[in-house]
């Protein structure tokens, strides 16, 4: 039986014992259902795992927040956590017209009939995770009366149509006119039942779009013709309901965030996790790829990682505390209004990037490193997956990796050497141009156990040469204790410590080559005495010689942003005869601003334009390529003598241009 654990790992009483330990939620630590902010379709206990739908459960009872956003933009609203209702193209109405009173199960909460054209009534819902969804439906209120006196209980909705989708497509979702998303499930012209229910076949469902379309029993209503006012249009809706059996696409929890009572560095993140499935009302551990966990962490050196501002009299905005912004001010949205901004109300929530790292990407194996800068403040946002109705992961434990902070924090910035002030205040090189760049480090500490740091490595994704190293103020050229220039990374060994007594700045010199329209020179420094974690730096002002506050710099796209711009061959002519001359072509080519590995493909075409041969190079990402090949196509035969056409194709979403030359084969 496979599970997804990885052990720790027992540490002897070494100097390691003291620097390296673990911070741990579930198992034996943090309990999993004390700790949550936002859950999702999951379950907390002594372990997380989604919820799992039995027959003719309405899933649309499992959310709670229902927001009437089409697009959000609050800083506060996170896909896949806050489930959304809305009507029409709109977002933002009042909260008796937006579609939330008809998800909240209250059958006496409703949007109001309309007297205008029954076409433009449309809704769409969004759970914000996919649920195994087998039927839809909704219902008329149990008491009420329409315009004209038809008691709601018998109001039917006269005709309809709904379409389901699995995953929100942009194209749909920014469109302000009506649209059928994904699958049509119902089209009804006539209908009188005042309890709808639609069956399909099980599939995931995370948006639902009703419309009302227009019948014959709509022909003569609108207008009263005693009184000229308006009447309703038959059919009112107390609530749609969406029913599931199985487990989610997806279940999230968030947890709240730690307070790990001082500043640690944070290393590697494991957990331990075990796939089940549903077997005759039964869960049973299963060995299944069908599965997975993913986990974003973000770290803070304070509390809370949002910044809160209020409107002034002058029509700024001003920061003001927490308490003061959500217990004092009024908000800029009352009833699903937007309110015209005046001082006593809330204005603006900023991200906190001094203080705070933004989420990490999604770690999906366990072990990984998770590159954040240290913190005493810790927040994790974990996901389980599932591809089949009735497979899950429980997720048990999970711990991270950590060691006493080095310093209380390490700033670092980067410039061209030429160029250490540049004009606009950022640094921008030339791409693929061997290019010598200096880099500024300041240590700060604050508390008695940081202990400093005697090396620093720095993320090159390059070959690098290492030019020089300076420190203190005035900088004093120096010789490192040691270098290692890597293909992707420099790590100088300093030959004094840098700790509170001895705070020296440092200065190192380096060349390189950039690939990328954006490149940071990540950075972190490392205590090689007592072998704990590595410190991460962060940007900022690390002294007066450089004026860039920042550790990206920015290649010129001179070049119409082609990732791929020329090949080279070894020779004009290849003559795989086995003589030792030519018998194979070096081909080599430099790839830019490709962040992501994408697949290459060596493509062979002859004159008449027929692809001929064809080889695949595996996954690539910038930098200079080197590949060697024999002639032959992917079957494993000589080409023809004869003249080709050889190029190199980047398999990308994008339409990428691909250089092409001439080649001769012979024998």
């Amino acid at each position: 039986m496979k599970k997804y654990v990885l052990a720790m790992a027992l540490f002897c009483a070494t100097n390691l014992d003291a620097q390296i330990g673990n911070w741990k939620i579930g198992g034996s630590g943090l309990s999993w259902s004390e700790n949550d902010s936002i859950t999702v379709l999951i379950e907390v206990g002594d372990h997380l795992r989604p919820v799992y739908f039995t027959p003719n459960q309405n899933a649309y009872e499992y959310f709670s927040g229902w927001e009437p956003l089409r697009i959000p933009r609050e800083l506060s609203f996170v896909f896949g956590e806050l489930p959304r209702a809305w009507k029409g193209a709109h977002g933002n109405e009042t909260t008796a017209h937006n579609g939330t009173y008809l998800v909240d199960g209250d059958s006496t909460t409703f949007n109001p009939p309309v007297s205008s054209q029954p076409e433009t009534v449309w809704y769409t819902l969004d759970t914000g995770v996919p649920v195994p969804a087998v039927r839809f439906g909704f219902f008329t209120p149990p008491r009420g009366y329409r315009s004209d006196g038809t008691p709601f209980v018998q109001d039917a909705v006269p005709a309809f149509e709904v379409s389901i989708s699995a995953e929100g497509e942009a194209e749909w979702l920014e469109k302000t006119n009506y649209q059928q998303i994904g699958n049509l499930i119902a089209s009804e012209p006539e209908n009188f039942s005042t309890n709808v229910q639609i069956e399909f076949p099980k599939q995931y469902v995370r948006f639902v779009r009703y419309k009302r379309l227009t019948s014959l029993l709509d022909s003569g209503m609108g207008t009263s013709n005693i009184t000229g006012a308006g009447v309703a249009f038959a059919g009112t809706i107390a609530d749609f309901e969406i029913f599931a059996e199985g487990v989610p696409r997806r279940a999230v929890y968030r947890s709240r965030i730690f307070d790990l009572g001082k500043g640690v560095n944070l290393g590697r993140i494991h957990w331990s996790a075990t796939p089940m499935r549903m077997i005759n009302g039964q869960l049973v551990e299963v060995d299944s790829e069908s599965v997975k966990v993913s986990v974003e962490v973000r770290s803070g050196r304070d509390k809370d990682p949002n910044i809160y501002h209020e409107y002034t009299d002058r029509g700024g905005e001003e920061e003001v505390s927490r308490q003061r912004y959500e217990r004092v001010l009024q908000p800029l949205l009352r009833s699903g209004v937007v309110r015209e901004p005046r001082p006593g109300m809330r204005a603006s929530i900023a991200y906190d990037t001094d203080n705070w790292s933004f989420w990490t990407s999604s770690f999906e194996d366990t072990g990984g490193n998770l590159g954040l800068r240290g913190g005493s403040y810790l927040q994790l946002r974990v996901t389980l997956h599932s591809e089949e109705f009735d497979t899950l992961i429980r997720l048990d434990s999970l711990w991270i990796d950590t060691s006493p902070l080095l310093a209380d924090r390490v700033i670092a910035e980067v410039a061209r050497r030429d160029q250490p002030k540049p004009a606009r205040g950022f640094t921008q090189v030339e791409l693929g141009k061997q290019t010598e760049f200096v880099y500024d480090l300041q240590a700060h500490f604050v508390r008695s156990d940081e202990t400093g740091f005697d090396a620093l490595k720095i993320s090159v994704g390059s070959p690098v040469e290492f030019r020089g190293l300076e420190l203190g103020e005035p900088p004093i050229p120096v010789e490192p204790l040691k270098v290692v220039e890597g293909e992707n990374e420099l790590v100088v060994y300093l030959p004094q410590r840098v700790e509170a007594e001895n705070n020296l700045p440092v200065r190192i010199f380096f060349a390189s080559q950039v690939f990328a329209l954006a490149w940071t020179f990540a950075g972190e420094v490392m205590d090689i005495q007592a072998s704990g974690l590595p410190q991460p730096v962060v940007s900022g002002d690390a002294g007066h010689h450089i004026s860039t506050n920042q550790l990206r710099v920015l290649g010129s796209n001179e070049h119409n942003g082609r990732p791929l711009r020329q090949i080279d061959f070894s020779s004009d002519v290849i003559t795989p005869n086995d003589d030792g001359i030519n018998d194979v072509l070096t081909i080599e080519y430099t790839l830019f601003q490709l962040l992501e590995y994408v697949p290459v493909v060596l493509e062979i075409y002859a004159l008449d334009g027929r692809l001929v041969a064809r080889r695949e190079l595996g996954s690539q990402r910038f930098g200079s390529q080197r590949i060697v090949w024999d002639g032959r196509d992917e079957k494993g035969h000589l080409l023809a003598p004869g003249m080709y056409i050889v190029g190199v194709n980047l398999i990308t979403g994008a339409r990428v241009g691909r250089p092409l030359r001439p080649l001769g084969v012979a024998y």
